[in-house]
């Protein structure tokens, strides 16, 4: 069973989803939360898979929120994926540097909300091209930042790197194998290497990494 904390401070926002999560046999919404710091107390208390977490939430916003959740070594197990609208939210690389495994827009279809549960739920990041697209747009805005290449890249082999490229860039699984000529076990098994090599909870701080580090810049997938 995933059991999910839905943030935000519209309770017909919650609402909604409650009532689209709560159809799934595999499914359970444990808590809903108002603001940011109730979202942190719900977390601690029921330990969930999944905190559905909107931003602009009042007393704690979701990126500290988030940011609170992820850095607490008791809450290691739990994901939280961002609610939002990227019209209106320039956070995506705040979000996810913050510890967020994915982006949900808040007017989703319901197969898609309820995808993006599962997803994180067993581990992966839900991060599509037309977010990581969105990413590397802000990151390259950023007035200042300049590529930081960690240490730890230097573990890894070219083959890892290479794959940690693709990973950056937005690549599924499937689509590394195939860029790549390798099978999509393979591809999962250097994902998973790397991750453990680098010490990282989830593919979506693998993105961030490899923006961080300078491997990836606008118009390096073309």
């Amino acid at each position: 069973m995933i059991r999910v904390v839905l943030a935000d401070d519209q309770t017909l926002v919650r609402a909604g989803f409650r009532s689209i999560l709560s159809d799934e046999e595999d499914i359970e919404v444990v808590g809903e939360a108002g603001d940011g710091e109730q979202a942190i107390g719900l977390a601690r208390e029921l330990r969930p898979d999944v905190v559905l977490m909107d931003i602009r939430m009042p007393v704690l916003d979701g990126l500290e929120a988030t940011r609170r959740i992820t850095a607490d070594e008791r809450l290691e197990g739990v994901r939280v994926v961002i609610l939002t609208t990227f019209d209106a939210d320039d956070h995506v690389y705040g979000a996810l540097r913050a510890g967020a495994s994915g982006f949900l827009v808040k007017d989703t279809e319901p197969m898609e909300l309820l995808h993006a549960v599962r997803v994180v739920a067993r581990g992966d990041a839900l991060i599509s091209p037309a977010v990581t697209r969105r990413l590397i747009a802000e990151f390259a805005g950023l007035v200042g930042r300049q590529p930081d290449p960690s240490p730890r890249l230097n573990a890894l082999t070219e083959r890892e790197r290479e794959v940690l490229g693709l990973v950056g860039a937005g690549l599924s699984n499937d689509e590394i194998a195939g860029r790549l000529v390798l099978s999509p076990a393979t591809a999962k098994t250097h994902v998973s290497r790397i991750m453990t090599k680098l010490a990282v909870r989830d593919r979506a701080q693998l993105v961030i990494l490899a923006y961080e580090s300078g491997m990836i810049t606008p118009g390096w997938l073309a």
